[in-house]
């Protein structure tokens, strides 16, 4: 179930929105899985929601879908996020309030047209990555039931992993919206810290706590990041994420030196093979970089008195009532008396260190790659052995919020026993594009170049650029616009004042544009705008005699755009007549 498909069924008459969540209230039926959810909207106010989008589909057609980018897309929200009228448990019924707000992650989603179905089950107050720590029940794995299903963020990576919602909402602390992801066979993306809001979020630790998707594809889950992402001036802990951009130039991806398994040869194995098959891709480098930073933050997450954050947030809760916690949830945040405010301190000194060791590892890559996890336990086993198995499956994942990344797990090659194995691809704070992007494009999906030309919302200072000829979208040098975060905002013309000449012995081929004050056409153009503080860098690549001025455009209106030397276009061809860039190399090609 991925949101392109069910779109293309609403556009083709196949399918509505009705049709859609009959489907899916059908197939909750059907898997008998009630451990997946804590409590579910009321199927008939959904039906009723559905038959509304109904009627804005039948109405404005594809304008709809435009203008709504999840019209009539099921989605399920992890059940320590607030949504009006409906119970937040976090796991815990002692502890269970009834929101007067949905979070503002919640709301976003609501307004892109997306259908709530439910809340879904969770390791308690989601301190734990194996989906077994609920009064609620396991959480079993959706490819095999006997295995867990990863945690905290559980019953959202079953929901989407069944088809029993195209994407859900999760929480990432130490690993919760990637272990699941995976454990299960879809895709987790981890966004940097403060990209989406945690207001309405029932906190772990506040300072490392983030919103995470999951989706079947990277594809879906770009789109609902980008809808569910922005500032919140109410979340002290939002952040205007100045954003990398994207490449397509190849890939320089670290992989750690010491690699560990826990004796899963399964899970090695299948590790390996991911690696080679990234190996054999052209244009891509690969390296390795010592773990032991990574590995070291990784333990203080449990083992150091970041637990005491976890008090912070729910503490005086468990201290009220013991009895009402999950035993295991219960002891690990009771180690926070073990702290005091001189070891937080210590604490933090640690961390920057380790974190300066890391980034200086990470420092000529663009990406480090891991498996998602080291081994997948059975749920007899985690039951048997909780914080040891816990612990192992938590090695790849603890680390990334302490360090400030991004991180998306995605599908690799399967263990030969048939269950899924997963990597993930880190990188640093503002990468979340070009993580998306590159995942696309390592695993040979079509819908990489769509979406590097798709950028997140601008929320920074941006300059409009008109380009007329090798920067035009699909052309040879595009890419230095997408590489600094472009995006496409209009196809135009300019006033009818200019003349268009194709430049002798430049390469790639370019045009060259120049005003004139008489006997003027109107040329093709395309208006991109992009991030204000990576014009400069953008300016400084272009090559005499081409350079940047100030272009009229066709409403009237100046923007800055290309300018060629007069003195160039003395020797250069007038193909002014055929209005564009674009029509003269299919010109030239025919």
């Amino acid at each position: 179930m991925t949101i392109t498909d069910i779109h293309a069924d609403y556009l083709s008459g196949a399918s509505t929105p009705s049709r859609c969540i009959e489907q899916v209230l059908a197939r909750i039926a059907a898997a008998d899985r009630p451990e997946i959810w804590i409590s579910r909207m009321d199927a008939a106010a959904l039906r009723a929601q559905a038959r509304a989008l109904d009627a804005v589909l039948a109405a404005e057609g594809a304008a709809a879908l435009a203008r709504l980018p999840l019209l009539g897309i099921p989605f399920a929200v992890k059940d320590n996020i607030d949504v009006t009228g409906m119970p937040t448990t976090a796991a815990c019924p002692a502890y269970a309030y009834v929101p007067d707000e949905s979070a503002p992650v919640v709301q976003r989603l609501l307004a892109a047209g997306a259908l709530l179905v439910g809340k879904t089950n969770l390791d308690q107050f989601a301190t734990g990555l194996v989906g077994t720590r609920s009064p609620y029940g396991a959480v079993r794995n959706a490819v095999d039931p006997a295995y867990v299903s990863g945690g905290s963020s559980s019953g959202s990576a079953v929901a989407v992993a069944l088809g029993m919602a195209a994407f859900a909402l999760g929480t990432d602390t130490a690993g919760s919206g990637r272990v699941p992801a995976g454990l299960n066979g879809i895709v987790g993306l981890k966004p940097t810290r403060g990209l989406l809001s945690t207001r309405g979020v029932v906190p772990a630790c506040r300072t490392l706590d983030c919103v995470s998707v999951f989706a079947a594809d990277v594809a879906d889950a770009w789109k609902v990041v980008q809808a569910a992402a922005g500032y919140d001036a109410r979340d002290p802990y939002s952040r205007r994420i100045a954003p990398q951009g994207v490449r397509r130039r190849g890939y320089r991806i670290a992989v750690p030196a010491q690699l560990e398994f826990f004796g899963d040869i399964a899970a090695q194995a299948a590790f390996e093979a991911t690696l080679a098959r990234l190996r054999d891709l052209p244009g891509c480098t690969f390296g390795t970089v010592d773990y032991t930073p990574f590995r070291d933050a990784a333990a203080l997450l449990y083992q150091g008195p970041w637990v005491a954050e976890r008090h912070a947030a729910v503490g005086a809760f468990i201290d009220a009532q013991p009895d009402a916690a999950h035993p295991v949830v219960a002891g690990i945040i009771g180690q926070a008396r073990e702290y005091d405010a001189t070891d937080a301190f210590m604490g933090q000194y640690r961390l920057a260190a380790l974190r300066r060791a890391a980034e200086d590892s990470l420092a000529g890559y663009d990406f480090l790659l891991v498996p998602t996890t080291p081994t997948m336990p059975r749920i007899a086993d985690v039951l048997a052995r909780p914080v040891e198995l816990n612990a192992q499956l938590g090695y790849y994942t603890n680390f990334v919020n302490f360090f400030d990344m991004a991180a998306l797990a995605v599908p690799g090659v399967s263990r030969a026993d048939g269950l899924p194995a997963g990597v993930t691809l880190i990188g640093a704070a503002g990468s979340d594009h070009l993580l998306a992007t590159a995942v696309a494009a390592l695993l040979g999906g079509a819908e990489a170049d769509a979406l590097a030309a798709d950028p997140l919302p601008f929320a920074e200072p941006t300059v409009q650029v008109a380009v007329v000829g090798a920067h035009l979208a699909g052309q040879p040098l595009n890419w230095q616009l997408l590489e600094r975060g472009a995006r496409k905002v209009a196809a135009t013309h300019t006033a009818p004042h200019y003349r268009l000449y194709a430049l002798p012995g430049t390469t790639p081929p370019k045009p060259g544009l120049a005003r004139v004050d008489r006997d003027g056409a109107a040329i093709e153009v395309e208006v991109w705008e992009l991030p204000l503080r990576r014009f400069g860098e953008f300016v400084a690549e272009i090559p005499a005699p081409l350079g940047i001025g100030s272009l009229e455009l066709a409403d009237g209106r100046w923007v800055k755009g290309f300018i060629c030397e007069p003195a160039a276009i003395a020797d250069a061809t007038d193909i002014s007549m055929f209005g564009g860039w674009r029509a003269y190399l299919s010109r030239q090609a025919a």
